[in-house]
């Protein structure tokens, strides 16, 4: 199963047009690319590049424009002037680097806030025999768990039952408040692929059974690879999610089990908080995640894991 998209059409327009099974939404940019943040193998800092193709070499923008950002926030905050500043890079062909002298970092490295949804999969729900909730499940991780599509998981001494969640993940691409859920996906820059990664005993158990100290261990937000324009994904709620632990699928659903899709989430936590570009949302995990085995499954030390996510890629993280 070809789970990239590699075909990038060009620019457009400011908003577009996106035509689903489901619904007419317009879009941030008409730019149809995937943004990745690097560094060279040799140094040189944090770089935002385009990929000539899904897992393929990478155009470095600040090579091919030296007043280009250096971060992925820095250009979604010049909105569409910056996408349409990659998207003339990667039509220029020219500043090409190979994908084995860099190294992939998170698409997003330090976004003002980490948004986290629970219980957003109807099938999740059922696994456990939860109600199905009627308004989003809204918590946190603080932004320093993030990591990057390759890098290990570390696996804290405090907690013994770390567990996976393979989850869509979008990103914010303009600032807004009270956003009306009409217009919400015109405020989303696009998707990529996470792992919330859970302590269990400290979610379920200890801390008041707050979730916050159980989701935000170093590490425990792998990001990646990446940051794919919302043109550039056919429609963000008909898209298959996998979690492999050790090659084999524990978990293997649809966005479409999502009970509040992309324009609900923004649309709602946006009547609480201003939204900025950068911004990360994790929308939820699918049935399978180790805690509700029989008997429960927690990761170990050496044990790989993978997230994937049709269109997006994967990521593949090495607990240690």
């Amino acid at each position: 199963m070809n789970l990239l998209l590699t075909s990038l059409p060009t620019v457009r327009s400011l908003f577009c047009v996106t035509h689903t099974s489901k619904q007419h939404f317009r879009t941030l940019s008409g730019v149809a690319m995937r943004l990745v943040q690097f560094c060279h193998n040799e140094g040189k800092g944090i770089r935002v590049g385009v990929e000539t193709g899904a897992g393929l070499d990478v155009v470095d923008l600040k090579a091919f424009d030296p007043s280009a950002p250096s971060t992925m926030r820095e250009l979604l905050e010049l909105g569409h002037q910056g996408l349409e500043r990659a998207q003339r890079a990667l039509d220029s062909g020219q500043c090409v680097v190979k994908r084995s002298d860099i190294k992939l970092l998170s698409p997003v490295l330090a976004p003002e806030k980490v948004v986290c949804v629970g219980m957003n999969y109807r099938d999740h729900c059922l696994e456990q025999n939860a109600p199905i909730p009627e308004e989003p499940i809204i918590f946190s991780k603080f932004p320093s768990a993030i990591t990057g599509p390759y890098d290990d998981i570390l696996l804290p001494s405090e907690s013994q039952q770390v567990d996976w969640e393979v989850e869509l993940a979008f990103v914010i691409g303009r600032k807004g408040k009270h956003i009306n859920e009409n217009d919400a996906l015109s405020y989303v820059a696009g998707f990529t692929v996470a792992n919330d990664v859970s302590a269990r005993d400290w979610q379920m158990k200890r801390n008041g059974k707050q979730w916050l100290l159980g989701k935000t261990f170093d590490t425990f937000c792998p990001l990646g690879p990446a940051l794919v324009t919302t043109d550039a994904v056919t429609d963000p709620h008909k898209l298959g999610v996998r979690c492999l632990v050790n090659g084999n699928v524990v978990q293997d659903s649809s966005t479409e089990q999502m009970i509040f899709g992309i324009e609900k989430l923004v649309a709602w936590v946006s009547r609480f908080m201003t939204l900025v570009p950068g911004d990360v949302f994790l929308t939820g995990t699918p049935p399978g995640v180790g805690i509700f085995r029989s008997p429960p499954v927690f990761l170990k030390r050496g044990d790989v894991v993978e997230c994937q996510i049709d269109q997006l890629g994967s990521i593949i993280n090495k607990v240690v």
